[in-house]
């Protein structure tokens, strides 16, 4: 990521563009600027100018960042005199090139002089996302005495005595590590532990805002696999559940095998299993609206990664039977050599007839298209020799593995990733409910009935009168999206023998 032209500066100014507020996210549906092009609050920029006192002067600026493509979004005078203006022009682009396009155009503004340029994401960033407020007062002597010392002393001998206490009387009830070492970062590959930061509070900022649970962010400078689970054994008492993120295939796999095995708290892996809960639930509610069964259904899933093992696993245990998976050595297929450990053991779950050939060969006859591999990997004609009524699900991300636009020619429903488009396949749908029925329910492993609980909780949440092509999942900002998973989740924790913590009745403190 760069600043956009050599001007830019972060400026903290309080007259500057308002604070992006907690729904202000890129979650948001982008606007599509007057030259066509799609913009995004991710790229937008606020440019502090100075015009001349002409009263035209305001339009011209406006039609200057129009005529090069962006959206403006607020034109603020921040002060104003006899000779002129200073104003602060907030306006969306569609990348950082589109960006520099606008700030250029302003500059060539008769009577316009661009001070400074500010990028409203990197300002969201300054200082970080999350912080750590306190829970209790902190005026008297007497609130000092009981949160700390001399009173805190009791509560520790208390739960020295009653272990199973912790959860109750510590944020461990209510805290989740965001575990990562940077290796595979959603659309930007091993950048490291430092560069993933901003990912992993984003990822703390969402648990707090869907579901009021406390994370924090903890990224590794390892990728040794004994190293990480290592680690999480080690930090493991002062949290409720571990959400490993970003931790390339097939480590992943390990890791979170070793740990469910090790700890006493739920570890879940949101790019596998958060992904797959959120596939699962469009699928169920598309296959609705095409009037198919997932039993009866033939699925093809590009991308034999950790989220295309996951997506699988769960699709298998709801039922399905007729599932391929391709990745970059074709079809999967057990008699192939060339295939890792982890995609020989998919294979064999999926192909054991030893089908072989490409991606469209694939295709031919398919109900289900599920991408999580990689941009562009078919054309749209390939989808044409799905049967009818097809199901197109592109995810590949920052850019879908078919155009989701053009797949609309040939398949009944589209879901991805976009946002700017209907039946977007969003995580933020499923860990944040996931982790609160896991903790409401003080849950101590994650079980596969309790992801397709989480499923199918989602699904129901659209009704029956919402159903339709282009609704086939909630919005991200529907209240009820969390209350029902975290409803589903615990219930089934609950339900399932071993899977929550033993504790004293909540009338001993």
């Amino acid at each position: 990521m760069t600043a956009v032209g050599e001007s830019m500066t972060v400026v903290m100014s309080s007259d500057l563009a308002p604070a992006v507020g907690a729904d202000d996210t890129s979650l948001g549906e982008p606007a599509t600027a007057p030259r066509g092009l799609v913009t995004s609050a991710s790229y937008s920029i606020t440019v502090r100018l100075t015009a001349d006192g002409d009263p035209a002067s305001i339009g011209r600026i406006a039609t200057a960042v129009g005529s090069a493509g962006g959206a403006v979004t607020a034109i603020d005078v921040v002060d104003s005199r006899s000779d002129g203006l200073t104003v602060d022009v907030t306006c969306s682009a569609a990348d950082a090139a589109h960006s520099e396009e606008m700030v250029e155009a302003l500059r060539n503004v008769e009577g316009v002089t661009v001070r400074k340029v500010s990028d409203r994401t990197f300002l969201l960033h300054l200082g970080g996302k999350i912080e750590v407020a306190s829970r209790v007062p902190l005026k008297t002597r007497d609130d000092l005495s009981m949160a700390y010392t001399p009173g805190v002393a009791r509560v520790c001998l208390a739960l020295a005595d009653h272990p199973e206490d912790v959860r109750r009387l510590t944020i461990k009830g209510n805290t989740v590590a965001v575990v990562t070492d940077g290796s595979a970062v959603l659309g930007l590959g091993d950048i490291g532990p430092g560069a993933s930061m901003p990912v992993m509070e984003g990822k703390a900022a969402l648990f707090k805002r869907f579901a009021d649970i406390d994370a924090w962010p903890i990224a590794l400078d390892t990728q040794d696999v004994d190293e990480i689970v290592r680690t999480c054994e080690l930090i493991a008492p002062g949290f409720g559940g571990i959400n490993l993120e970003d931790i390339s295939a097939p480590r992943c796999f390990e890791i979170e095998k070793r740990l469910r095995a090790k700890l006493d708290i739920p570890v879940f892996h949101d790019d596998q299993h958060g992904t797959a809960i959120v596939v699962l639930a469009a699928l169920r509610n598309a296959l609705r609206v095409v009037e198919k069964q997932i039993e009866d259904v033939a699925i093809v899933v590009a991308g034999g990664g950790a989220a295309g093992t996951a997506i699988v696993s769960l699709l298998l245990e709801a039922g399905a039977s007729k599932v391929l998976v391709w990745d970059r050595e074709g079809i999967l297929s057990p008699d192939d050599e060339r295939l890792s450990p982890s995609k020989l053991e998919l294979a064999k779950r999926t192909n054991p007839a030893g089908r072989r050939g490409e991606l469209p060969d694939a295709l031919v006859g398919a109900d289900v298209f599920i991408g999580v591999s990689a941009a562009n990997v078919i054309p749209p004609e390939a989808l044409a020799g799905m049967n009818e009524r097809a199901v197109v699900f592109p995810m590949a991300n920052p850019t879908p593995d078919v155009d989701p636009v053009k797949a609309r020619q040939y398949a009944e429903i589209v879901a991805s990733g976009r946002s700017d488009l209907p039946n977007q396949i969003n995580n933020v749908l499923s860990f944040p409910g996931v982790f609160r029925g896991l903790l409401d329910a003080r849950a101590t492993q994650v079980s596969d009935g309790m992801l397709l609980a989480a499923a199918d909780a989602l699904a129901a949440v659209v009704r029956d009168d919402q159903l339709n092509a282009n609704f086939i999942i909630p919005s991200v900002f529907d209240p009820a999206v969390t209350h029902a998973v975290a409803a589903a989740v615990a219930d089934q924790a609950r339900h399932e023998p071993g899977a929550t913590a033993r504790m004293r009745d909540d009338g001993d403190i």
